[in-house]
């Protein structure tokens, strides 16, 4: 069956297609978490095969994949499932027991990682959120601040001087974006987004998933060998 892109926001990289089809029975989307532990059914098309089925449960919720901030798609803020998910099954549906929508495969870990049954999704419920953003003007909104943050490493701290193990540390700042606006440098390590550690760079882009653009965030700002608290109001992702 074909169909055509309506938008993409390639944040969070959900897309809404239209196809010309009239005998659809439409999806119920169950927009709270699923227990861990509950039944996870994932539809999809793993290497061409096309609406496989494969079972398992939901194991964790909140998970964030190591890295993947660097790459420029942070997969942050997941559901982890054992259901089988291979290359083809993203943007196919996780299911729960009662037949409802509770999240859209996006990434696995392959075995070749030394992983076992690790699928992702986006939760139901930013899929939601996305999907009407995107029908109703066309793209969605996302919290930028204006840096490009990395996660402390032992080599950085040991360069930067910092007794730390944990934290993001502020690599580059976007001139006369948000962050430079508030006074946030290179060399920066934050610690805390709100009051809530921020270990890595995934943890960080994780907290302002739950910002809207406008709001003011208070940064928890390592420098110098000083903790000090810096306030920072985001605004919506400029076009790339």
């Amino acid at each position: 069956m074909s169909a055509n892109v309506r938008a993409v926001d390639r944040v969070t990289d959900v897309a809404v297609l239209h196809a010309d089809r009239t005998d659809l029975t439409a999806a119920t989307f169950e927009t709270a978490l699923p227990e861990v532990g509950a039944l996870a059914v994932v539809v999809g098309s793993p290497l061409g095969f096309e609406a496989t089925v494969t079972s398992g449960i939901i194991s964790g919720l909140h998970r964030q994949i190591p890295g993947s901030a660097s790459t420029g798609a942070p997969l942050v803020d997941l559901i982890q499932t054992d259901a089988a998910i291979s290359p083809g099954n993203s943007g196919g549906a996780l299911i729960d027991g009662q037949g409802r929508v509770v999240g859209m495969s996006q990434a696995y870990i392959p075995p070749s990682a030394g992983a076992v049954a690790l699928g992702f999704a986006i939760p139901a419920a930013d899929v939601v959120d996305v999907a009407d953003q995107l029908l109703a003007s066309g793209t969605a909104q996302h919290a930028y601040v204006g840096i490009q943050p990395g996660t402390l490493t032992p080599q950085i701290a040991e360069q930067l001087a910092v007794d730390r193990t944990d934290g993001v540390v502020v690599l580059e700042v976007v001139p006369l974006g948000p962050a430079a606006t508030a006074g946030i440098r290179p060399g920066d390590v934050i610690t805390a987004v709100n009051g809530h550690d921020t270990e890595s760079a995934e943890d960080f882009i994780a907290a302002l998933r739950a910002v809207d653009p406008g709001d003011r965030v208070d940064l928890t700002v390592l420098r110098g060998g000083k903790i000090q608290q810096i306030s920072v109001t985001v605004t919506d992702r400029p076009a790339s």
